[in-house]
């Protein structure tokens, strides 16, 4: 009978560990981080196809979204993906493409994570709770001058870090 105790004692604490365990993933899941993969070369040079990277999912929520952030967003396309882009514009900005350069407001911004001129021939004024996102290959990226600008409540969170691969090829 003291066997027979000790085996139940066990399997309830073995149980209790593992739903202790779920949940804490569940929470860190659901309202903290979120792993993702880049998918593409829209990213390139700064992500590269395949890479795995953890959203943040905090930030947005009590602060606001800055110009530079790597966000992950649900794509406005038809099958339910997330897309991985940099915030250009901020709402309110009118976001001015010409001669391979993007302007804010009329004022010439400095891209130094890019190493390509940007293409088009777009002026668009962002309403409030929109932002205007691309990618760093914008040679390669579906971004706000094909879909136009995406609403803050379709933004997952901001990229954290990448985790895989631990180290990049160089």
């Amino acid at each position: 009978m003291n066997r027979d105790n000790e085996l139940i004692i066990a399997l309830r604490e073995i149980f209790q560990t593992a739903l202790v365990s779920l949940a804490i993933f569940l929470f860190v899941y659901v309202f903290l981080v979120q792993p993702h993969r880049v998918k593409g070369e829209s990213m390139v040079p700064n992500f590269e196809d395949g890479e795995l990277l953890l959203t943040e999912k905090v930030t947005y929520r009590f602060g606001d979204v800055k110009r530079g952030d790597i966000i992950v967003f649900e794509a406005p396309i038809a099958q339910k993906v997330d897309f991985i882009k940099r915030v250009i514009g901020l709402p309110g900005e009118t976001v001015g493409i010409r001669d391979g350069k993007i302007y804010i407001n009329g004022q010439l911004i400095n891209e130094t994570y890019i190493n390509v001129q940007t293409s088009g021939n777009i002026e668009e004024t962002l309403s409030q709770n929109e932002y205007f996102v691309m990618g760093d290959n914008r040679n390669s990226s579906s971004d706000s001058r094909a879909f136009g600008p995406i609403k803050k409540d379709v933004i997952r969170g901001r990229v954290w870090f990448v985790y895989w691969p631990i180290f990049k090829n160089t």
